[in-house]
């Protein structure tokens, strides 16, 4: 691939040049969907985030963003169904994909959430990009088993979600799942050799917009085996002691060889989250400027797993550029996603993500959503 000229900041009449060999040509925000008790500004009711969350939406269409993604936890204060979000956010905008990352799979009815994606692809003009995964740890104790889905034996129900998985895949690829009743009533043209009934609606090619959120080297090569995008976060369930971006860079290198060797025949998307905050005002400096003071990678433990952190970015415009130009995984990617807070309401949250598209975004090589449907890096 070509690579691109970044032009970074300046000391003096010193201008920083970096040359990037893979370089994002997309972003989106990826929000939380934090709420509260609906007490004031800060503390959102539910109904308030939810028609927040579509009008950042709205707002981040007009100034060219590439995609509008949700988080999903449930039993929490946070964004738990979301199609009907994607569905109003969608029906409002013309060209941002919606989406999400990530569905918790263990939670989930995969015929169900087939209909359902099917029917929001078509509606849609396929302007989705649906995340999915084995889910992230909660309060909610074997949560999903409450929602009917048992028989796990797995702690973290990764059988299940697995399983879950499986079947949406097939359903959605329009592999039968019912037997056809031939003593029953039957569907207008529908032949009595019909071996099986598929899911209805059918949107051909949904699997090239379905992404799994990948938390390490190990299973982003099993997404690539499945054929789903992989969508990587800000944190992964490895520490090895490498800074969080090399081994980022090693997972999203992990996959795309394991793509190459499945022989797909299509070219993939790959995604990196990251907290990134424009400085661009004296009250952006009072909002962000502590978070990316002294900011560095940090080790931890979730869900009983040794795990990394990224660090967070919050500068001036130009020093974001040099950073973001040093991030290897933000290279080897094709869309980086920027966690947003949900708390802050419509007009902060579009003001970071106008000053990240007018001041930061350009020098990285961006492709506003006006140049057409995102894409990935073709694997030769």
């Amino acid at each position: 691939m070509s690579g691109v000229t970044l032009k970074g900041g300046s000391e003096g009449n010193r201008v920083t040049t970096y040359i990037v060999e893979d370089y994002m040509k997309s972003f989106g925000f990826l929000s939380f969907g934090h709420y509260g008790h609906g007490r004031g500004p800060g503390d959102l009711s539910a109904a308030q985030a939810l028609q927040d969350a579509v009008e950042i939406a709205v707002g981040a269409d007009e100034i060219g963003v590439n995609g509008a993604y949700w988080r999903v936890h449930h039993y929490a204060r946070q964004a738990a169904a979301p199609v009907p979000v994607l569905a109003a956010a969608g029906a409002r905008t013309k060209r941002i994909e919606v989406g999400t990352g990530v569905i918790d799979m263990r939670y989930e009815n995969p015929l169900y959430l087939a209909e359902e994606l099917g029917a929001l692809d078509l509606l849609l003009d396929q302007r989705i990009a649906i995340g999915i995964s084995r889910g992230s740890p909660e309060q909610a104790l074997r949560g999903w088993e409450s929602f009917g889905c048992t028989g796990s034996t797995d702690p973290r129900g990764a059988d299940i979600a697995y399983a879950h998985t499986e079947r949406l895949l097939a359903a959605v690829n329009g592999v039968p799942q019912a037997k056809l009743d031939k003593g029953g009533m039957l569907m207008e043209g529908e032949p009595l050799t019909t071996p099986g009934l598929r899911i209805e609606p059918h949107s051909p090619g949904l699997q090239r917009r379905l992404w799994w959120g990948a938390g390490s080297r190990e299973t982003a090569e099993w997404t690539a085996r499945q054929g789903l995008n992989l969508m990587s976060s800000t944190l992964l369930t490895e520490a090895t002691g490498a800074a969080f971006a090399d081994l980022q860079l090693e997972q999203i290198r992990w996959y795309k060889d394991a793509w190459r060797a499945a022989g797909h025949g299509w070219t993939p998307r790959v995604s990196v989250s990251r907290s990134i905050f424009p400085i661009v005002s004296d009250l952006d400096r009072q909002l962000f400027g502590l978070r990316g003071e002294g900011s560095q990678d940090q080790i931890g433990m979730i869900d009983g797993l040794r795990s990394t952190f990224g660090k967070t970015y919050a500068a001036e415009p130009d020093v974001l550029v040099e950073q973001l130009a040093a991030d290897v995984a933000v290279q080897e990617a094709d869309t980086l996603m920027l966690t947003i807070l949900s708390q802050l309401g419509v007009d902060d949250n579009l003001h970071v993500l106008q000053a990240f598209a007018e001041h930061v975004a350009p020098a990285l090589g961006w492709q506003p959503n006006t140049s057409g449907p995102a894409t990935g890096y073709a694997l030769d």
